[in-house]
């Protein structure tokens, strides 16, 4: 993350994760969300990294609750009656898919 603290607040703030750890003077942290954990470190952001997929309850509330906070945020889409999926993205522009079991 360019802005470590922007970004501890968006996942913080906006997708619900809790900090289990910052280390204030590397400037990274562990966040958790259910059995999610990802890592957050200051510097330039990585277009080869992976994506977080993020288990929600209701991916078309949570995108209309996202983009209501001014969060960027593509278009949901529905594989097959299997599972909903919708795209969100960080203040740096990087994505992270929210996704939604329909079974």
């Amino acid at each position: 993350m360019r802005d470590f603290d922007a970004g501890r607040a968006f996942f913080r703030d906006a997708l619900g994760f809790e900090e289990t750890f910052v280390h204030p003077r590397d400037r990274w942290a562990k966040l958790t969300r259910g059995e999610m954990e990802i890592a957050l470190a200051e510097g330039e952001p990585d277009d080869g990294g992976g994506v977080a997929h993020v288990d929600v309850e209701d991916v078309k509330a949570e995108a209309e609750r996202l983009r209501e906070a001014g969060v960027e945020v593509g278009v949901v889409f529905e594989l097959a009656g299997e599972v909903r999926l919708v795209d969100v993205f960080d203040p740096d522009g990087n994505r992270i898919q929210l996704a939604q079991s329909l079974r």
